[in-house]
């Protein structure tokens, strides 16, 4: 705890260091700002839930940003310490160093970045470039980037790269065009029409030395993509189809076949309600700067995932990761804002929710060219159901100081697929989450969460208790229980305790805290880390100026 300590206070320094060097800089026209985050775990030995061993005790994941602008200059760089990484995190990420770095120029119409970049094409379907911090994910591109607006309306960016691989680079060159017109915008004449319209277009080439003693593979793998955008009235459309070549690989099987993906997004929106429909299919989607490359990295494109992220802790046991190599999906979801002074909408108003979505394999057929590995009919449906599920949420507010939420979750989740567990019984569970705030006064509130999940599969039943007290804008105590009691082993029926402190002032937060921590997949927008379980205190830092 002694170390824990020391990097606490060496971060502190650092903090008040950059705030007096920004101070210094006000009486000039040039601005330095920044941020500072570090993460630490002090590990304790839990054999019973499966903890692994950590023989350094005390694993930290830092990092620190600086950057310095002045009128159509900027620069900046990103400091990363792993010594050494948390648990989860790829261990790859092991060492510190400066890890992004850039410079950039704006003059009228055009932009111009060397160095580290981050940016994405359309709906990310054949590139994205961008940071994850909390899943590990950093696949930042270094090399050039230009954008270009020659006319209202018209928007042109190109750029040829490297992509970041931990602390080195990957082997793959990426090479990259995009365009994105808004014809109202564009044309004068259509500047006052109701109809809103944009179309755009990407296309995306890696190249990769072909090294292979057995087979021959392809060093140049491009792809496309073509996307609208509409409006009218109440209505918007968003659409984006993509295309890949043949880009054979350790994650498809190294098979010769073509990828595609399609998703499409509706909504509809008046004061009071709104509904949202999605639909997408992938096939073979998986790009990557490396064909070697597995896990979260290297990876060139980005596949959202199109059910509701869900953020209640027994929610999240079983979520859903996107499947490059093939699933075809459709979700939905209505709100409804139900007035004050309404039958429904009582004093306060009401507001409710309702969505679903169900995610299932790609119908395959096997061909007579077994490079190829299968055909797909685009519209046919898979019989296999990867993850489903129903989310019905109401929020009302009883007084005003007091405000319910409920919800009800029901989930099909296929582990055999989504963690690669072979031998695994499909999930079925349901989830209800009582959420109660109740507001003291303008600054002292108490939140608790009631939560029990159900399921006749995997560990069986989960329940959850949480009570976070709040003094605004500083403090903030939360501590809850995660007990697994309905494990067939009665041995297994653990409690998972979560303890933390959070003090912030100004642009600094302090987290203390102490956890036992369950192993599961830890998901943000259908990418996914593992967690291992794990059993000690913790300390996190952050800060800007």
């Amino acid at each position: 705890m002694n170390k824990l300590l020391r990097i606490t206070v060496v971060c502190m320094a650092l903090i008040s260091v950059a705030q007096q060097a920004n101070a210094q800089q006000s009486s000039v026209m040039s601005n330095i700002s920044g941020n500072f985050e570090v993460n630490s775990q002090y590990y304790q030995p839990d054999s019973a839930i499966l903890a692994p061993d950590v023989p350094e005790k005390l694993l930290s994941n830092g990092f620190f940003n600086l950057n310095y602008e002045s009128g159509n200059f900027k620069a900046g760089l990103r400091y990363e310490s792993y010594l050494n990484a948390l648990q989860g995190f790829d261990p790859n990420y092991r060492g510190s160093g400066i890890t992004y770095r850039f410079a950039q120029f704006s003059k009228d119409e055009i932009t111009i970045t060397a160095g580290n970049f981050y940016d994405q094409f359309g709906n990310g379907l054949i590139f994205r470039s961008y940071e994850e911090r909390a899943l590990g994910v950093d696949n930042a591109m270094d090399g050039l980037h230009i954008k270009y607006n020659p006319y209202k309306g018209i928007v042109l960016k190109g750029f040829v790269a490297e992509q970041r691989n931990f602390f080195a680079k990957g082997p793959g060159i990426v090479r990259g065009f995009d365009g994105d017109v808004q014809l109202n915008d564009v044309f004068d004449s259509w500047a006052s029409k109701k109809l809103r319209l944009g179309v755009g277009g990407s296309f995306v080439s890696k190249y990769q030395k072909d090294n292979s003693p057995t087979r021959i593979l392809p060093e140049n793998v491009g792809a496309f993509a073509f996307r609208t955008n509409m409006s009218y009235g109440n209505w918007l459309l968003n659409a984006e189809y993509a295309n890949k070549i043949n880009d054979p690989s350790i994650v498809n099987n190294f098979i010769y076949k073509n990828g595609e993906a399609l998703l499409v997004n509706i909504n509809y929106a008046i004061k009071g309600f709104g509904a949202q429909v999605s639909g997408k299919r992938v096939d073979n989607m998986n790009y990557r700067s490396d064909r070697g490359a597995t896990g979260n990295s290297l990876f060139i494109n980005y596949l959202p995932a199109i059910n509701k992220q869900l953020t209640y802790r027994l929610s999240t046991l079983y979520p859903f990761a996107t499947q490059p190599n093939g699933e075809m999906g459709a979700a939905g979801e209505i709100y409804i804002n139900c007035k004050p002074g309404s039958f429904f909408g009582g004093e306060y108003g009401t507001k409710i929710s309702l969505s679903a979505s169900a995610v299932n394999d790609i119908k395959r057929t096997t061909v007579s060219n077994d490079t190829l590995g299968y055909a797909s009919d685009f519209f046919a449906i898979g019989d296999n159901r990867y993850y489903q599920d129903v989310n019905f949420e109401l929020t009302k507010k009883l007084s005003k100081n007091d405000k319910l939420i409920l919800t009800y979750i029901y989930q099909v989740y296929d582990k055999n697929v989504i963690e690669g567990k072979i031998g695994e019984k499909q999930v079925t569970s349901h989830i209800a989450v009582v959420d109660y705030l109740h507001k003291f006064d303008s600054k002292h509130s108490i939140r608790t969460e009631l939560q029990h999940l159900l399921t006749a599969e995997d560990k069986k039943n989960w329940a959850m208790l949480l009570v976070e007290y709040s003094v605004s804008p500083k403090w903030s105590v939360t501590a809850f229980d995660e007990w697994n009691y309905g494990n067939d082993d009665p041995d297994h029926r653990f409690h998972y305790y979560n303890a933390s402190m959070v003090y912030t002032k100004g642009p600094t937060r302090i987290g203390l805290g102490y956890a036992r921590q369950r192993a599961g997949l830890l998901c943000v927008g259908g990418v996914c880390r593992y967690v291992p379980a794990s059993n000690g205190f913790n300390v996190t830092v952050t800060s800007r100026f």
